[in-house]
């Protein structure tokens, strides 16, 4: 897998991919329509942001690829990959509690933060892409 060239596109699966760690300036794509919603990402070395109808789904720091992101009522999974080890955080439901799994651990249980905000620290480096997984208790 590597950096989505494209900015945002939807996989054969019915999954979204996005973000671009390997551009050197602020790159976006605006009204990206994906199952009803219009999307927009924002991506380059530094950070890589998601929203959907204006409103926040997913934020890296330094930037990342995600790939095969997928948000149902019961969690959100994704394969995030980057250069660097990231500070991951996703848009959930405000107080709800989760289980979440980075790279098949199970690594414990976590309440969303004040406007549903989850932070998560994947180690990606050269590890490739890692599977991250959070499931709505």
């Amino acid at each position: 897998m590597s950096a989505i060239k494209e900015l945002i596109r939807t996989e054969a699966d019915g999954t979204l991919s996005f973000g671009d760690y390997e551009l050197g300036a602020k790159t976006k794509r605006s009204d990206y329509e994906y199952q009803g919603d219009l999307y927009k990402v924002k991506t380059y070395a530094d950070i890589t942001k998601l929203e959907r109808n204006g409103m926040f789904v997913y934020e890296s720091v330094p930037g990342t690829a995600v790939h095969s992101f997928r948000a149902t009522e019961s969690g959100v999974s994704f394969e995030v990959e980057g250069p660097k080890d990231a500070q991951v955080i996703i848009g959930l439901e405000e107080g709800a509690e989760y289980k979440i799994y980075i790279n098949d651990v199970n690594i414990g249980k976590m309440n969303a933060k004040m406007g549903g905000k989850l932070f998560l620290s994947v180690e990606t480096g050269a590890a490739g892409s890692i599977p991250v997984k959070v499931v709505k208790l």
